[in-house]
C-alpha cells in the first residue's frame, strides 16, 4: 500500500506515544485469553463548515475530536467502552470495562484473524479538502449565490454550503495486526427558495465524495448543482397536486436509489437477518425479486462517498452481490455477525465514531443496469408518475414497509412527461416493489454524493444508485382533491 495508508500508525505514535509495543501490552494484558475477540479503534477527526446565506458568511466552524474505543466479544455478547483521553491509562481502563461486559470466562481466545485481502487505496490526494484555502471556498459560494439569483427574478434566497472532513483511524487487534486509513470527505450543497404570488418553494441539490476541493471548481459541476436546485424550486411554483391511488411509477436514475437503500438495503444487513427480524431472514437462495433485479453493495468505487479502503474493523471493503437476477445471494456482514452466522465478513463493519461499536452497514448500494431504453420505459406508461428525487421517508426494517415523499416528480400521460406535481408520497413494501419491477433501463447512475444513513443512533456516509426502472403498481398518496 501507499504511504498514505501507513500514515495513521505513525500519526498516533507521534501524537499520543502509542507505539506497537504499548498497543500489544494494552490488548494482551487486558483481553487475550478472557474473550473471543478484541480490538481497539483510534480516531482523530477534523471537520470544517462554511455557510453563505443572505449573501454573507453566516457560519464558519472548525471542530477537532479524538478518542478511542475498545471492544471485547464473547459469544453474542459485546462489551464496548470508549474514551476521549487517548492515554495508555485511560485505554487500559476502557479495556477492563469492555471485558467486564463480554467476559464469560472463555477457555480459549479466538482473536481476529488478519484480513486475507489487501487494503485499497481509493482516495489518496495531495491536498485534503479540509486544508484547502477557505478564501477559495467562500469565493465559490459567492459565485453560486450570484448565479442562482441571476437565473430568475423569482429567486428570493440562496443558501450555499461547503462541508469538509478528514478522519484518521487506526485499528489494532489482540492478535497483533494493525491497519489504518486516512479518509477525506467533502460536500457542496445548494438550496434555493423561489417565490411567486405569495407562494414559496424550495429546491435543493448537491454532491461530493472523497475528493479534493478542486472537484467543485469544475464550472460544469457547480453550475449544474446550482441550476438543478433553482429549477426544482421554480417548477414547484407551477406544480399540480399529485394524484392518489395505485399507479405505475417510473423511478429516475441516480438519487431515487435511496428508496432501494432504505426499503431493501437495511433488510439485507447481517444483524437483522441473524436475529430473524428482516423480511429476508432465512431466504438465502430464494427468489425475492423480479428476475430483472440485481442489487450490489460496493465499497471499492474510487472517490465515492460510501467507499472505504477498509471498514471500521480493518476488513478491506468489497463488491458484494446481494440479489442476483431476483435471487437472494448474500448479506452484508461485520465480523461479529459473520462469525455467528458462519459466513465471511464482507467489509461492511461501520461506526459513526470511536464512541460507537461497529455494526453491519451499507457502503454504496445500487441496482445494476438492464437493457431497456429509458425513454421507451416512459413511453410504455399510459398514465403514471415519474419520480426524479426524494426527500424524507420512513421504513420498517422488519417488513420493508416504507413511506417516501417525492421532492421532484412529473405526471406521465400517454407515454409523455407532462406537468410537474408536488405532494406525491410513495407507500409500499420494499420486497413487494422488487417483485413488481417490469422494466430496467441501461442508464445506471450513482448519486452525486450526499447520502447519510442512520441506524441505531449512528450516522455514516453512504452512496446509492439506480437505473431508470418501471414499477407496476405502487400506492401513491397525493394531494389532489
Amino acid at each position: 500500500m501507499t504511504g498514505e495508508i501507513a500514515r495513521p500508525e505513525r500519526f498516533f505514535a507521534d501524537r499520543f506515544g502509542l507505539t506497537s509495543s504499548l498497543l500489544e501490552r494494552l490488548l494482551g494484558s487486558a483481553l487475550v485469553g478472557r474473550v473471543e475477540e478484541a480490538d481497539l479503534f483510534l480516531e482523530y477527526r477534523v471537520n470544517e463548515e462554511l455557510v453563505l446565506e443572505e449573501r454573507a458568511v453566516k457560519k464558519a466552524s472548525r471542530h477537532v475530536s479524538q478518542g478511542a474505543g475498545v471492544r471485547a466479544q464473547s459469544g453474542e455478547r459485546t462489551g464496548y467502552a470508549h474514551t476521549d483521553d487517548v492515554t495508555l491509562t485511560s485505554l487500559e481502563e476502557a479495556a477492563r470495562q469492555a471485558r467486564a461486559v463480554a467476559d464469560r470466562a472463555a477457555t480459549s481466545a479466538i482473536v481476529a484473524a488478519k484480513p486475507d485481502r489487501r487494503p485499497h487505496d481509493l482516495y489518496a490526494m495531495a491536498v485534503p479538502p479540509v486544508v484547502a484555502d477557505p478564501s477559495g471556498k467562500v469565493a465559490l459560494l459567492r459565485r453560486i449565490d450570484e448565479t442562482a439569483r441571476g437565473a430568475d427574478p423569482r429567486v428570493r434566497q440562496v443558501i450555499a454550503s461547503i462541508w469538509s472532513e478528514e478522519q484518521i483511524i487506526l485499528i489494532a487487534t489482540a492478535s497483533g495486526w494493525t491497519v489504518g486509513d486516512v479518509r477525506p470527505l467533502t460536500r457542496l450543497n445548494v438550496t434555493v427558495i423561489a417565490e411567486q404570488d405569495g407562494r414559496r418553494e424550495i429546491g435543493s441539490y448537491g454532491g461530493g465524495g472523497r475528493v479534493p476541493f478542486d472537484f467543485f471548481l469544475d464550472e460544469e459541476r457547480w453550475k449544474r448543482f446550482t441550476a438543478t436546485a433553482t429549477n426544482q424550486a421554480l417548477l414547484k411554483l407551477s406544480a399540480l397536486a399529485a394524484p392518489a391511488g395505485s399507479l405505475t411509477v417510473v423511478l429516475g436514475p441516480g438519487w431515487p436509489g435511496i428508496l432501494l437503500h432504505e426499503a431493501i438495503g437495511h433488510g439485507l444487513e447481517g444483524d437483522f437477518n441473524r436475529k430473524g427480524v428482516s423480511a429476508f431472514s432465512g431466504r438465502m437462495g430464494e427468489r425475492v425479486a423480479s428476475p430483472l433485479v440485481t442489487v450490489v453493495d460496493d465499497g471499492t468505487l474510487p472517490n465515492r462517498r460510501g467507499s472505504l479502503n477498509v471498514d471500521d474493523e480493518g476488513t478491506p471493503t468489497g463488491r458484494n452481490v446481494l440479489i442476483e437476477n431476483g435471487v437472494l445471494r448474500g448479506y452484508m456482514q461485520d465480523r461479529l455477525n459473520a462469525r455467528l452466522m458462519g459466513m465471511a465478513p464482507t467489509g461492511n463493519g461501520r461506526r459513526e465514531s470511536f464512541a460507537y461499536p461497529p455494526m453491519p452497514r451499507m457502503t454504496n448500494t445500487f441496482m445494476l443496469a438492464g437493457q431497456d431504453d429509458p425513454a421507451e420505459i416512459i413511453r410504455s406508461v399510459p398514465y403514471g408518475l415519474y419520480a426524479v428525487a426524494f426527500g424524507g421517508g420512513q421504513v420498517d426494517i422488519t417488513n420493508g414497509k416504507f413511506v417516501f415523499s417525492a421532492s421532484e416528480a412529473y405526471l406521465i400521460e400517454d407515454g409523455k412527461l407532462t406537468a410537474p406535481v408536488k405532494g406525491a408520497t410513495l407507500i409500499g413494501s420494499g420486497p413487494d416493489v422488487l417483485k413488481r419491477v417490469s422494466r430496467v433501463g441501461h442508464d445506471l447512475k450513482l448519486d452525486e454524493g450526499v447520502g447519510t444513513c442512520g441506524k441505531d443512533g449512528q450516522s455514516v456516509p453512504v452512496g446509492v444508485g439506480l437505473p431508470t426502472i418501471r414499477v407496476d403498481g405502487i400506492t401513491v398518496g397525493g394531494t389532489q382533491v
